[in-house]
């Protein structure tokens, strides 16, 4: 069940929306233990750009033509994969050497965040000693929050502000506050407060197809063991993150002459859904454009297989994004075969 979902939609979830599940002892053992060695099987279509429009296999130059003729650029992410970071970087870089000067927003970081952002492109006006640079990072993780995270997710995020800072960049955070999110996570957006409430952003933009398609994506995510209560409540928290996202993304692009750059996981991008529909729908003159950074299957698939649509009643056939770089795997095992084989390791000789 787990891989008849988008694959982009299920990493972006896994790391964001359900947390607690780890807190649960089967899972605590699955997640403490090591990962075994991926096998890498040779997939031809490893490192190809397709055009998902026309399954056409396409160059970077041509890429790129095409992404800096929009306002609003996505590049969509696996949060994990290092090589989506590298891509992203190098993009950036070829916007710059292109003489343009994209604003960057991050999933990654709230928009109350943006300040401490900024304060830190500032600090690139002066040369500090080696010293001192690292005191500002220290401190600016610290105020992030991003003390508790790994040194190897921050150092993804951190590299692309090194690339705002040197070179003078608006850099913006974009989603919901993280205590914020999880207060929406555990009570659902009925059992907060009013005042939490106000806090919220709300386009008024839903429709109840999407709503359930993402509810079965979510039940999928937790390999099928979500009830429909935790479902409501994840896609009540992804409808407010979303919706945030959508709004802090329509604000930046009016504050900037260049592109805006969206650091963004897949799933909130997937089949022009998520953030890219709440944007047209604020701002339907704002041209976007998004780059889906997508891992190749675990066995070699055709191309049809990745621009394959998404067919939701009442939408038209919706495709996975304009554009799809395929990369590696970070791995290859299924996590729900792993979850699988904890429950069988506890149960006990009676119910074998």
């Amino acid at each position: 069940m787990f891989s008849d979902h988008p694959p982009m939609i299920r990493a972006m979830i896994r790391i964001f929306l359900i947390p607690a599940a780890c807190c649960l002892v089967f899972l605590l053992q699955s997640c403490a233990t090591t990962q075994k060695k991926p096998v890498r099987p040779d997939d031809p279509l490893t490192g190809k750009i397709l055009d998902a429009r026309s399954g056409a296999v396409i160059p970077f130059s041509r890429l790129m033509a095409d992404l800096m003729d929009h306002e609003v650029i996505y590049l969509s992410e696996k949060h994990d994969n290092p090589m989506h970071h590298a891509i992203q970087h190098r993009i950036i870089q070829h916007l710059l050497d292109a003489d343009l000067s994209p604003a960057l927003g991050f999933e990654f970081f709230a928009f109350h965040d943006t300040p401490l952002l900024l304060s830190f492109v500032d600090s690139g006006r002066h040369d500090h000693p080696e010293k001192i640079s690292a005191m500002i990072e220290i401190d600016l993780r610290r105020k992030l929050h991003w003390d508790r995270q790994s040194d190897r997710m921050w150092q993804y995020y951190f590299d692309l502000l090194k690339l705002a800072r040197d070179n003078n960049l608006t850099a913006s955070g974009l989603d919901l506050s993280g205590p914020l999110k999880r207060r929406i996570t555990r009570k659902g957006l009925a059992g907060i407060t009013r005042l939490e409430k106000k806090m919220i952003f709300s386009t008024g933009y839903d429709n109840p197809v999407y709503a359930q398609h993402m509810k079965a994506v979510f039940s999928s995510v937790h390999c099928g063991m979500g009830n429909e209560d935790m479902q409501d409540r994840l896609y009540d928290t992804w409808t407010a993150r979303n919706d945030t996202m959508a709004r802090s993304i329509t604000m930046l692009a009016k504050e900037t002459t260049g592109p805006v750059v969206v650091i963004i996981g897949n799933g909130h991008t997937e089949y022009g859904l998520g953030v890219v529909d709440r944007v047209r729908f604020l701002a339907p003159a704002l041209s976007q454009v998004n780059l889906a950074l997508t891992e190749v299957r675990p066995v070699p698939a055709d191309i049809d297989d990745y621009i394959a649509p998404l067919d939701l009643k009442g939408f038209a056939l919706l495709a996975p994004a304009d554009y799809i770089w395929l990369t590696d795997r970070v791995s290859y095992e299924d996590p729900c075969e792993a979850f699988e084989e904890s429950l069988q390791k506890m149960k006990s000789p009676e119910e074998d």
